[in-house]
């Protein structure tokens, strides 16, 4: 999983988490679920009736007197503005190379897209000798881009030979049709899931 996939999924997690566990909460004291159920409420929980609120007037104002309180709000605001900016920054930051310039020297007005290339690549990695599945993407930038290649391989294939063939076959033909011969490139090899042999 890439990193900022993951970091994505855990802060929708945790949203979600919390959103979740306000809305239950407001959900139970709203509908007075407690005293419908004949439920008590844990100590010090709030908002059990629907006649309750979330804060009282001596909570919210219970530090404003304090010099300290505001800057500190101010400072927190701006720590999760912060954050928040940052966050925007990273999703909208553009992480694929986008269009490839073709051919050494390259030729002028003539661009490859890199998601077409990296279909290509994958498609030509699937036709492989022993390559069961194969999944390929381009990352970096247009001036040095960087190709990801994933290979799912039948159980008794070597990876060996897969990786010589992956080479001399697909990476060369990459190469040459983008005039890149030094093309960064990462191959990940798996073996596909298998039930082992008995021997008698």
């Amino acid at each position: 999983m890439k990193t900022r996939s993951a970091l994505n999924r855990t802060l929708l997690a945790l949203a979600g988490l919390a959103l979740l566990g306000t809305g239950l909460l407001v959900l139970t004291g709203g509908l007075d679920l407690y005293r419908r159920l004949d439920i008590t409420p844990p100590d010090g929980r709030p908002y059990t009736t629907p006649g309750d609120v979330l804060l009282t007037d001596a909570q919210r104002t219970r530090w404003t007197g304090e010099d300290w309180w505001w800057p500190a709000v101010i400072a927190a605001l701006g720590v999760v503005l912060v954050l928040a900016l940052w966050w925007l920054y990273a999703q909208l930051r553009h992480r694929h190379p986008g269009g490839l310039p073709v051919g050494s020297p390259p030729v002028a007005g003539v661009r490859l897209n890199d998601h077409a290339l990296a279909q290509a690549l994958a498609e030509d990695c699937s036709r492989l000798p022993g390559v069961k599945d194969a999944d390929a993407h381009l990352t970096g930038s247009a001036g040095s881009p960087r190709a990801h290649i994933t290979l799912t391989l039948d159980p008794h294939t070597s990876p060996r030979a897969v990786s010589e063939t992956l080479h001399d076959g697909p990476l060369l033909r990459v190469r040459r049709a983008t005039g890149r011969h030094d093309l960064s490139t990462r191959a990940v090899l798996r073996v596909a899931p298998h039930r082992p042999h008995r021997a008698d």
